[in-house]
């Protein structure tokens, strides 16, 4: 079977949850650059679209992980400036492990930083507006529910 064909989504197999550190980053435009996941086994939702960012190192803090996940997957340079947005907690226990948590920082990308970026991993990136990315596209769902409350934030800040 093809790698494109193939769909890894459901047959994961066994999976190590971790803390982890994450970027919705914003462009000048308002759209979210997403990343889509490689096709494999063995990663968290193959093929789907997700935020940049990964998994935290023993003693790492969540910024110093995030600025080195993006420097990895998009050779992003300093300076970042990175805010702190939520943190989602997914309890594990049922699996036999415990809970991990999920830290989500707002990224905003200038033009000449967008430009300048090249992606490291995953199978691409590309743009999108909010409301499209969340009605149409097979988005990882713990992203997926950031970005609704970003997007839903970021109405609420702009008023009537």
């Amino acid at each position: 079977m093809a790698e494109d064909a193939a769909d890894f989504f459901l047959a994961e197999g066994a999976l190590t949850p971790g803390d982890a550190a994450v970027a919705l980053l914003v462009l000048e435009d308002g759209r979210y650059l997403m990343q889509q996941r490689d096709q494999k086994p063995g990663i968290f939702y193959p093929g789907h679209w997700g935020l940049f960012g990964g998994g935290m190192e023993p003693g790492e803090t969540a910024e110093t992980a995030l600025r080195r996940e993006l420097h990895e997957e998009l050779r992003l340079e300093e300076p970042i400036v990175a805010s702190w947005f939520t943190r989602i907690t997914l309890d594990f226990t049922p699996c036999g492990q415990g809970p991990v948590e999920r830290d989500f920082y707002e990224v905003r990308l200038t033009t000449t930083q967008m430009e300048r970026l090249v992606l490291g991993e995953g199978r691409a990136m590309r743009a999108f507006e909010g409301r499209a990315l969340l009605t149409r596209e097979r988005v990882t769902p713990y992203d997926a529910v950031a970005i609704w409350m970003h997007v839903r934030c970021a109405a609420r800040a702009a008023g009537p």
